[in-house]
C-alpha cells in the first residue's frame, strides 16, 4: 500500500511539473478573462449614435494588388457607413502590376466615392506616412488591400470611438475569409486554413479583448487599425526601420503619448487565408522579428526578470519568448526520459494529459468567441460546423511555436528584412549543413 501511495505521489509530482506552463499561462488566464468578460461591458456595450457622424479617411497601401484592390474598395463602398463621409486614399508602394488600372475601374464603377491615388517611396511604412497628411477625416483607418470589410465594420468602429472618448487608437478584428477556406480543394490545406481561422478568432476576438480591457494591447494589426487624427499626427509616424511598424505605432501611442489603445471586436475585416505551410513559416517569423525588434527599442532598460509582474510588456515577451524554449524542450524532453528509466506508459499518459489540457483551453476559447459573435450569424453557423478544430488546434499551435522558435534563432543570425526564407529554402539550408558536416567528418576520419 505504501509503495502504491509513493508511486502515486511521485507520478502526480511528475505530471505537475510538466503541465505547469499550460495551466499557469493559458488555462487559468483564460478562465479568469472569461469570468471578467461575462460581468463587464466588453460585450453588448450600449452605444449611442451621434447626431452627426464624422468624416473618416481610409488609407489603402498598394503593392501589386491588382487581384484584390477593386474588391476591397467595393467592400468599403458597400458598408453601412454614409458614402459621402468616407475618403479613400490609395497609396502606391512601387507596384509593378496593373493596380492603377483597377483603381481606374473603381472610379468608373463608383463615381460618387471619394477616391484619390498617390505614389510613395518603397516600403509600407513610407506609403502610410505619405498618405496620413493627405487625410481629412476625424478618424484615420488603415486597411490592407488583400481583404474585405464586413458591412457594419466602419459604423461599429466609429461608434466605438464616439462612445469611448478616452480611446485614441483601436484595432479591428481580423479574420480569415471563410468562403475562401471552403473553396480550398486539398483537404490538408483546408484543415490548415480552418485552424488559422480559429487562431485568428482566438488572437483577435479573445486575446485582444483581454489585453485592451487593461490597456495592454501589444499590437494593433496593420491590416485593420484606426486612430484619432490628432493623435496619429502627434506620433513620430510609422517607423521605416522595422518590419513591425504596426507594433511600433502601438507602443508610441501608449508609451510615448500616454494614450489608450482599444479593440473593437465587432468591426471585422476578412483577409486571405495562408496558401500553405511555407507561407505560414515566413509570415510568423516576420511577426516574431517585428515584435522583438520593437520591444527592444522601448524596453531596453526594463527587460529583466524583476519587472515580470511590474510591466505587462516584459511579462508578455517572457511568456512568448523566454518560456518558449523550455516549453519546447519539456515537450520534446519527455521522449528522453524513457532512457532514464521512466515508464513509456507514464510518458504517453503525460502527453495525453498535456494534449487534453490544451483541448480544454481550445474549448474555453471556442465558447467565449462564440458569445462574442452573437451579432454575426454566419460566423456562428460556420464555427458550429467546425467544432472539431478544438481537437486539432493544440497540434497547430505547437507547429506555430516551433516556427517562432526558429524565428528567434534566425533573428540572432540574420538582419531584419521583409523577405524571409521560406520553409523549402530552410530545408535546403539544413540539408546542406548536414552534408557539409558529414563531409568534414569523413575527411577527418581519412586524415586519421
Amino acid at each position: 500500500m505504501n509503495t502504491f501511495i509513493n508511486q502515486l505521489i511521485h507520478q502526480l509530482g511528475f505530471w505537475a511539473s510538466w503541465l505547469l506552463i499550460p495551466i499557469l499561462f493559458e488555462i487559468i488566464p483564460t478562465l479568469w478573462h472569461s469570468f471578467r468578460t461575462n460581468y463587464s461591458k466588453i460585450l453588448n456595450q450600449p452605444l449611442s449614435i451621434p447626431q452627426k457622424l464624422p468624416m473618416i479617411s481610409i488609407i489603402l497601401p498598394v503593392y501589386n494588388s491588382e487581384k484584390t484592390l477593386f474588391e476591397c474598395i467595393e467592400s468599403i463602398v458597400n458598408t453601412t457607413y454614409p458614402k459621402d463621409l468616407i475618403q479613400m486614399t490609395i497609396v502606391n508602394n512601387n507596384s509593378q502590376d496593373n493596380s492603377f488600372r483597377e483603381f481606374g475601374r473603381a472610379q468608373v464603377a463608383f463615381p460618387n466615392a471619394l477616391l484619390q491615388w498617390i505614389d510613395a517611396d518603397q516600403g509600407k511604412a513610407k506609403a502610410l506616412n505619405s498618405a496620413i497628411y493627405n487625410s481629412i477625416g476625424q478618424y484615420i483607418i488603415n486597411l490592407d488591400t488583400d481583404g474585405i470589410l464586413q458591412p457594419d465594420a466602419l459604423r461599429n468602429l466609429v461608434l466605438y470611438f464616439e462612445n469611448n472618448p478616452d480611446i485614441d487608437a483601436a484595432a479591428g478584428a481580423v479574420l480569415t475569409n471563410k468562403k475562401m477556406i471552403q473553396n480550398t480543394k486539398k483537404w490538408q490545406a483546408r484543415v490548415l486554413r480552418v485552424n488559422e481561422y480559429f487562431e485568428y478568432l482566438q488572437a483577435c476576438m479573445f486575446g485582444r479583448s483581454m489585453e485592451s480591457a487593461k490597456n495592454q494591447l501589444f499590437t494593433m494589426s496593420g491590416a485593420f487599425s484606426a486612430f484619432k487624427r490628432e493623435t496619429l499626427v502627434s506620433t513620430y509616424m510609422y517607423n521605416v526601420d522595422t518590419v513591425g511598424e504596426d507594433t511600433d505605432m502601438t507602443f508610441q501611442i501608449r508609451e510615448r503619448l500616454g494614450k489608450k489603445v482599444g479593440f473593437c471586436y465587432n468591426a471585422i475585416f476578412y483577409v486571405e487565408p495562408i496558401d500553405g505551410v511555407s507561407e505560414l513559416y515566413t509570415q510568423r517569423q516576420r511577426w516574431q522579428r517585428g515584435q522583438v525588434d520593437v520591444s527592444s527599442d522601448f524596453l531596453a532598460e526594463d527587460m529583466h526578470i524583476g519587472n515580470f509582474f511590474k510591466n505587462f510588456m516584459v511579462s508578455r515577451l517572457m511568456v512568448d519568448h523566454t518560456f518558449l524554449f523550455p516549453r519546447l524542450i519539456w515537450t520534446i524532453g519527455l521522449f528522453v526520459l524513457v532512457f532514464y528509466g521512466y515508464s513509456a506508459i507514464l510518458i504517453l499518459a503525460s502527453f495525453v494529459l498535456m494534449y487534453l489540457l490544451y483541448v480544454l483551453f481550445s474549448i474555453l476559447i471556442y465558447w467565449q468567441v462564440n458569445r462574442m459573435l452573437t451579432d454575426f450569424k454566419e460566423e456562428k453557423k460556420y464555427l458550429k460546423r467546425k467544432w472539431w478544430v478544438v481537437l486539432t488546434l493544440p497540434l497547430y499551435n505547437m507547429i506555430v511555436s516551433i516556427i517562432r522558435f526558429i524565428g528567434i534563432i534566425n533573428m540572432i543570425t540574420n538582419s531584419a528584412t521583409w523577405r524571409t526564407n521560406n520553409f523549402k529554402n530552410e530545408l535546403k539550408v539544413i540539408k546542406q549543413i548536414i552534408l557539409d558536416d558529414l563531409s568534414r567528418f569523413k575527411k577527418g576520419k581519412t586524415d586519421d
